[in-house]
């Protein structure tokens, strides 16, 4: 649970296209807007500051070495880090460099509290590409665990809402959610962090 102050507060959420939420949520919000939404206006929490600094195509290995540009800057009081859906391109043999990537992410980020994501799942068909997505939300799971850091276990979420089938209902092509993926992961998220669920409108 993220621990909130009296003071205001600055997130960053940093990630790959499906933080930066681009193209496939087709003018829809993606799912750090519904969390700013949560945090900023129905919290109240209106001073609070929510940065998303996602990068399309970006692996864990990109974000390293600009980690000053997309979190350090900020001074943030709270870090969320959603990557590994391109590092899974990669297979196994990508799972160590991944690793070490992480873990720097998070040394880089110590002070703040943490939260760590796994990907969410693909199609069958993106298994093609993907098909070590699985290791690689592990991996996240045994960093977050390492670390104490706050795990939002996205692959668990949607392994329980399809537990035998593809999750067409939520993705917009075989590796990037759609709005109402997007919505998914945004509630999933806001429950993890304790921050409740987005009220409907």
């Amino acid at each position: 649970m993220i621990e909130l102050s009296s003071d205001p507060m600055t997130w960053v959420f940093t990630g790959d296209s499906i933080t930066q939420a681009v193209l496939h949520t087709h003018g829809e919000r993606g799912w750090v807007e519904h969390v700013h939404e949560r945090i900023r206006w129905q919290l109240d929490r209106i001073t609070d500051i929510v940065v998303n600094t996602g990068v399309s195509g970006w692996r864990a290995r990109d974000v390293v070495p600009h980690f000053d540009h997309l979190i350090g800057r900020f001074q943030p009081d709270v870090v969320s880090i959603s990557l590994g859906t391109n590092d899974a391109r990669a297979g196994r043999d990508g799972l160590d460099e991944f690793r070490q990537s992480m873990r720097e992410l998070v040394k880089r980020s110590a002070g703040a509290q943490l939260v760590l994501h796994t990907p969410v799942l693909v199609s069958q068909e993106g298994k093609a590409a993907r098909g070590a997505m699985p290791a690689y939300c592990q991996a996240v799971r045994e960093l977050a665990g390492e670390t104490g850091a706050l795990l939002v276990d996205h692959e668990a979420h949607w392994l329980a809402a399809f537990p035998k089938s593809d999750p067409i209902p939520w993705l917009d092509d075989p590796a990037h959610p759609n709005a109402v993926g997007h919505r998914k992961m945004a509630d999933h998220t806001l429950r993890a962090l304790g921050l409740g669920e987005l009220d409907e409108l």
